[in-house]
């Protein structure tokens, strides 16, 4: 099926870039066709963030959306910053902030509604969708630059043989291909290994957030209230905790752990788990209900992990190439902008036939623009806080982002370093024993998982693949206690035969939630996140 751009990925970038191709081309008389493959059941049955959205990039993409009965209609009125100890809960003054802090002009929304809503603009200019299309494999040109994509074959069995379901995959062709995956897509993967296109940057590094939604009493509820947490639970690792009041009662909380951390013991789920627990958190949610649950990898490396953008035949875009800003917690305007600057070039290219382009305008289009300026201010405040800890750190990252604020720009970028080599091995830290769930504050991540509506296929190969099968024993768990047993926060991964001293390692795939932690802290790298059939993974309602 031949297209003039294809794109990978119904999120907030592969969506902007769509509208922004159609808007292109006709402001240039010209006609061009796109395409979106979504790997889930619908466009947003895969999306999952906080999500405080700033509409900088929607303002310029559809600057009447306020007209267009957009889901946007929550602005944030207050925000707080709250330091937690154990039992303690101290409010830290917003004033000594700096001022892109503040989240004036913000709303807050689910992730996964904007993107069905941004869905239905992009229809309506011609774009083609297709829900439950995964894109499994890079199609190359002779020539070495990217053809376009296949999707995976439907129906094939674990054993690899065809049901009578079978359908092959189809072959998308195009000028120009966008991947906008999400964080660490598999395709991207490749391309960034194939084209060396990280050589120049830092490594990308990443968090876990996990995230429930809640119905929670009318008198706790203040919609446009907006929480960030910092310190309890966490000890000897980073990061901190969201609760964002909704409309209609709803209450976005969640929790995210920099993968980063050291104690192979941690749980990023149960510290989840632990922090609602808090006296504070638990006032929120008194007499609430938990609705649904999900997770989600961030890129966190920021302007220095970004690697370059363009190749012969496409460009990464959106969070496929990383460009959340950590301290304000928001990377969706920064990826539909980076989706409109790549769609830009793609159709300059097009309707001026050059053959061959390699969107080089796009990478210099990022290198101007107010996603570049703004990465780059912040670049220091995670390596900050790393490497001198949550107190001091923080501290640090205030003072260089006033400066940057304040135009002094700081002579040096820290460096990054990747979360899988973080870890201690068992015998050098102290196990982490975790409190059991009371079903009311706290759940286990089965109960949790149902929440997600996750399911695929069973009957068909695991998308968890390891590249040698005898590491998860003979290494993770003789070093390490095998961490995927914690990390994963869908219990996909399971230690067995322990009992009969015949450990092996057991892998539900079905209960994958397609977070891709898994890819990202596995201290040897051997697990290798595959797209599973198409339409399979979560169906997040309202996430």
């Amino acid at each position: 099926m031949p297209y003039d751009v294809v794109i990978v990925g119904g999120g907030p970038a592969g969506l902007a870039a769509a509208i922004r191709v159609k808007q292109a081309a006709a402001e240039k008389g010209a006609e061009i066709s796109v395409c979106i493959l979504e790997k889930g059941s619908e466009v947003g049955a895969h999306i999952l963030s906080g999500a405080v959205v700033d509409p900088v990039a929607l303002d310029e993409l559809l600057p009447n959306w306020r007209e267009l009965d957009s889901p946007l209609t929550v602005p944030v009125i207050e925000n707080h910053h709250w330091i937690l100890t154990k039992d303690k809960q101290y409010d830290f003054p917003h004033g000594l902030m700096p001022p892109f802090m503040n989240n004036k002009g913000c709303y807050t929304v689910s992730l996964g509604n904007l993107c069905r809503w941004l869905a239905g603009q992009a229809e309506a200019l011609g774009v083609e969708i297709f829900p439950g299309f995964a894109a499994a494999e890079v199609l190359f040109n002779d020539d070495g630059s990217v053809k376009g994509v296949a999707t995976g074959d439907m129906g094939v069995a674990k054993d690899g043989s065809h049901k009578d379901s079978f359908t092959p995959g189809l072959e998308l062709h195009a000028k120009y291909t966008f991947f906008a995956e999400g964080v660490r897509g598999h395709l991207s993967k490749q391309l960034i290994k194939r084209f060396d296109l990280a050589k120049d940057s830092q490594p990308q590094i990443y968090g876990i957030g996990i995230k429930e939604l809640w119905d929670i009493d009318p008198e706790n509820h203040v919609a446009g209230r907006v929480i960030h947490t910092q310190g309890w639970p966490l000890d000897d690792a980073n990061g901190g905790g969201f609760l964002y009041h909704q409309a209609n009662n709803q209450v976005a909380l969640g929790f995210v752990t920099w993968l980063n951390y050291k104690n192979p013991y941690l749980s990023p789920f149960e510290e989840m788990q632990r922090w609602k627990t808090h006296p504070a958190i638990k006032a929120v949610l008194k007499g609430g209900r938990r609705v649904s649950y999900g997770a989600r990898a961030i890129n966190d490396g920021g302007w220095q992990a970004v690697p370059k953008l363009n190749f012969p035949g496409g460009a990464l875009i959106g969070c496929s190439a990383g460009f959340v800003n950590v301290p304000r917690i928001k990377g969706s305007h920064t990826a539909m902008k980076t989706g409109m600057m790549a769609a830009d070039a793609a159709v300059a290219a097009i309707v001026s036939q050059r053959a061959n382009d390699s969107l080089d305008a796009y990478q210099t289009a990022y290198e101007n623009s107010w996603v570049y300026s703004e990465l780059r201010g912040v670049r220091n405040t995670l390596p900050l806080v790393e490497k001198f800890g949550n107190l001091i750190g923080t501290g640090l990252a205030g003072v260089t982002m006033w400066a940057e604020h304040l135009g002094v720009r700081m002579p040096f970028t820290m460096k990054t370093h990747p979360d899988n080599e973080s870890l201690f091995r068992k015998d050098h830290v102290y196990p982490i024993t975790y409190p059991k769930p009371d079903n009311v504050y706290s759940f286990d991540r089965l109960t949790s998982v149902f929440l997600s509506n996750t399911n695929h296929e069973e009957d068909q190969p695991v998308h968890l693949t390891l590249k040698d099968p005898t590491v998860p024993i003979e290494v993770n768990l003789a070093l390490y206690d095998e961490p995927a047993q914690r990390y994963c926060p869908a219990g996909v991964y399971e230690i067995v035969g322990l009992e009969d001293n015949n450990p092996r390692l057991q892998i539900n795939a079905q209960n994958c939630v397609h977070c891709k932690t898994c890819d990202i802290k596995d201290p040897t790298q051997n697990i290798n996140w595959v797209v599973p059939e198409g339409g399979g993974g979560p169906n997040y309602p309202n996430m």
